[in-house]
């Protein structure tokens, strides 16, 4: 049996993550909106492989351009991340796309998930470019890519699995 304790960084606009974060953490929908200040800092424990667990301490950064200054010392020693953008507005892209950068200029290359939220809202073939676009970047560098919605649950845990998966595997290598 193998245990592991993982710093993870989740970012994205407070709106699009606070939906989900609910749901990775304790399972459950939360219809509140809260605004993260600075950091808020969770953990989710996960068996990704047979005897094989995880705890994951989640730093949720706050995104507001006053805390811009000091983002950067909340990313060190991080061993992946998770980013969220909101699939109906193609500007929360970009801003994930710039965290991202930023992140990477902290950490080197690290393993992560790229998660576009309300899948539900969008048309059938709706933003089918952008969607293509997204996708390209995520494989390109090397990430997980989901679209999901609040009330999808087992695709948002299959994910949270397959990144600490290739966590552990990054390391291990």
């Amino acid at each position: 049996m193998s245990s592991f304790k993982l710093k993870v960084i989740l970012i994205g606009r407070d709106l699009v993550k606070n939906r989900l974060i609910q749901r990775i953490i304790k399972n459950r929908f939360a219809v509140n909106y809260k605004l993260t200040v600075g950091v808020d800092i969770l953990t989710k424990d996960v068996e990704f492989d047979l005897n094989e667990f995880a705890t994951l301490s989640i730093w949720d950064i706050g995104c507001q351009e006053r805390f811009e200054f000091i983002r950067s010392t909340f990313y060190r020693g991080a061993a992946g991340l998770i980013l969220f953008f909101d699939l109906t507005k193609e500007d929360t892209f970009t801003e994930v796309r710039n965290w991202f950068t930023e992140i990477v200029q902290t950490t080197g290359d690290t393993p992560f998930l790229l998660i576009g939220n309300f899948v539900t809202l969008l048309k059938k073939g709706n933003k089918a470019f952008f969607r293509k676009e997204v996708s390209r970047f995520a494989e390109n560098e090397g990430g997980i890519y989901i679209e999901t919605s609040p009330d999808e649950i087992n695709a948002l845990e299959n994910a949270i699995y397959a990144l600490t998966r290739k966590i552990i595997e990054t390391r291990s290598d």
